[in-house]
């Protein structure tokens, strides 16, 4: 492991240290819960936007739809705690799918899911950046570059390690807990001495931005409490990474959702009251608040926290810190989530197999790397705005709930046509109950998210899962083609070729050529000879003579290029001699320079690297690269050598 690489990430671990990655509860609730946690942050505002659509009027309604996102809350967090208890193997979506409604079904769930999880990311780290510029306005034009330097620094904190990250992560999401609870602490004890507390947009008028009634508003209403479902996400995290628990895993898993649903909550309901007393007011366009264009307003938390800490101008501070930092770092749910996801959908030969390989920290690498890709993308796609990258925000979250507590029951009615014993077969009713409900109520949400939001920018990610299923399945068929063709019939036996005609590609007589001829006589081919192509007659002249001078005992095979060409004269070449002997092997020696430093590779072995990638399809054909190491390659590997010790 070089030097950089391991100041960034750390030593590498042994695959024995495993056991030493384990999560007690205290740390599993910032490395799992950080993203339902910091989503009480945005979730209030998020109602409060779209019920501002229909004007003053209709704020009011944020109770009735808060009320029934917290009911929501506690049905799925007491689905996902069966889940942990029946798959202490991790009980994720694709897994619960792929045992109880087929492949097709778990394939969705897993679609569903690795969209969110780049949404997850995208939306956490442009809302804490959100937080940060509503404390400092004047790094708003810098949101994009911001985000994308978080993301950054996500991804390196994530390869160093779950167990390591996960410290570093625990300190933002406590802070986080405790800057809320403080707020509410003072907004109770400045209430009940009688302040009246106005947040700062409370006098700012809402215009309507149309009429809504009857039907209209219950639109509306739905239309907001989809928004609002955001506290949900990230709930079923736990249930995927039960592996990453200390002993006892399901119980220590159970125990952590079950904090979680109580600290989500608490705060969702707590911002939510202070945001209706305070009269908070929000829009996506500041316009319709009477403001100019451009204005740059507060995030509602901000508001809540300015306006009820008054002149205690540090704990605003904090808590919008406080705030930034959780929101970031809750994008650590899906660092988790999506790699994890990613490897057991290669370990099945859904995606490419590089994805299910462990890094030097224990850590899915490949999946981590490719998940901040995708999610830098989106953010530069949607140039940081919160608001637009939402709204295709809890579509999967929703269609993988729905799924997943639907093969919860169907589980269940395979443990109970197993099992005879009377009281296990009660606890079972029970939470096959538990599941029931909560498959028929996320698929309620799920239907309500889809008609709401689907005009909205949520059929981005209506058309984005059927191509991640259908990719998936053509990764699938690929490996399945591969193996067909390599399978070998009972008892089979080598066949090994008449005879190996070794040809040695020559361009001038140098200490790789020596080593690439003796390279040929030890195999003890056939026929060995030399080739070359002539570009410049001076220099194949030059080359010929020195041949003859060093007697090498070779034959030299000049092949003239008029058009100065490399690749397509030797693969004709080696092509005609295949023809002949169809039942021969020709071997291609390639002498290559090794240097050690990465900008001296691109000096070097360029025409060797295109004609092995063209040699590599013509059948029959097998290209052997004789490497050369020069003094820097030497001493690279001394040092490394060293650094081993």
């Amino acid at each position: 492991m070089s030097l950089p690489k391991q100041f960034l990430l750390g030593r590498p671990l042994r695959t024995t240290q495993i056991g030493e990655t384990l999560l007690p509860k205290r740390i599993a609730l910032a490395v799992f819960c950080s993203d339902p946690l910091s989503s009480v942050a945005y979730a209030t505002e998020e109602i409060l936007l779209i019920l501002a659509l229909g004007g003053t009027a209709l704020l009011h309604l944020t109770w009735y739809v808060a009320a029934a996102i917290v009911l929501l809350m506690i049905v799925v967090v007491a689905s996902y705690r069966q889940t942990c208890h029946a798959y202490p193997g991790g009980g994720g979506a694709y897994i619960v799918g792929s045992e109880n409604l087929g492949p097709n079904a778990a394939l969705t769930a897993a679609s569903a899911l690795m969209v969110d999880y780049v949404l997850t990311v995208a939306v956490s780290v442009v809302a804490g950046v959100a937080a940060i510029t509503s404390a400092a306005p004047a790094l708003s034009p810098h949101a994009v570059g911001l985000s994308v330097g978080f993301v950054v620094l996500l991804t390196l904190m994530n390869l160093r390690g779950v167990r390591e990250s996960g410290r570093a992560f625990a300190v933002p999401t406590y802070g986080f807990v405790l800057g809320i609870y403080v707020m509410f602490a003072f907004a109770a004890v400045r209430m009940a001495t009688g302040a009246t507390i106005r947040a700062e947009s409370a006098h700012l008028p809402i215009h309507s931005s149309g009429t809504f009634v009857g039907l209209g508003t219950v639109l509306l209403a739905m239309r907001a409490f989809a928004s609002g479902c955001t506290a949900l996400t990230g709930v079923e995290a736990i249930s995927n990474g039960v592996p990453a628990f200390k002993e006892p895993k399901s119980r220590n898993a159970a125990t952590t959702l079950a904090v979680m649903c109580l600290l989500s909550v608490t705060m969702f309901t707590g911002i939510t009251v202070l945001a209706m007393v305070y009269h908070v007011h929000v829009a996506t366009d500041p316009r319709r608040l009477g403001l100019p264009p451009g204005t740059s307003m507060p995030t509602a938390l901000a508001q809540i926290a300015r306006a009820t800490f008054a002149n205690w101008h540090f704990l605003f501070y904090y808590v919008q810190a406080a705030t930034a930092g959780v929101l970031i770092l809750a994008a650590n749910t899906a660092f988790n989530g999506f790699p994890l996801l990613a490897s057991i959908l290669a370990r099945d030969r859904y995606l490419p197999r590089q994805l299910h390989n462990r890094g030097d920290r224990l850590v899915y690498s490949n999946g981590v790397i490719l998940l901040a890709l995708a999610a830098i993308g989106l953010i530069v796609a949607f140039k940081a705005h919160v608001s637009s990258i939402i709204q295709l925000y809890i579509i999967g979250v929703f269609i993988s709930f729905t799924l997943s507590q639907s093969g919860m029951v169907r589980h269940w009615s395979k443990e109970l046509a197993a099992t005879t014993d009377r009281s296990a077969r009660l606890r079972m009713r029970h939470s096959q109950a538990i599941n029931a409900v909560g498959a028929c109520m996320t698929g309620i949400v799920l239907v309500i998210v889809l008609i709401t939001k689907f005009t909205h920018g949520a059929y981005i990610v209506i058309i984005a899962m059927p191509l991640i299923f259908m990719a998936m399945k053509g990764v699938q068929g690929h490996y399945d083609r591969v193996a067909e063709e390599l399978r070998i019939a009972p008892g089979a036996r080598p066949d090994p070729p008449s005879r190996i005609y070794a040809i040695i590609l020559v361009s001038k007589i140098h200490a790789p050529t020596l080593r690439a001829v003796g390279y040929a006589h030890a195999i003890h081919a056939q026929t060995v000879e030399a080739l070359t192509v002539s570009v410049d007659p001076a220099e194949t002249e030059e080359l010929r003579e020195q041949w003859e001078a060093h007697d090498m005992g070779v034959p030299l095979k000049i092949l003239d290029s008029p058009y100065r060409e490399v690749t397509r004269p030797v693969l004709d070449y080696v092509g005609s001699r295949r023809t002949e002997s169809p039942r021969d092997t020709v071997n291609v020696i390639i002498p290559e320079y090794v240097p050690g430093r990465w900008w001296e590779q691109i000096l070097h072995n360029q025409s060797a690297l295109r004609l092995k990638g063209r040699l590599l399809f013509t059948p029959g054909v097998t290209v052997t690269s004789v490497p050369y190491q020069l003094r820097s390659a030497r001493d690279r590997e001394r040092q490394h050598a060293r650094s081993r010790m």
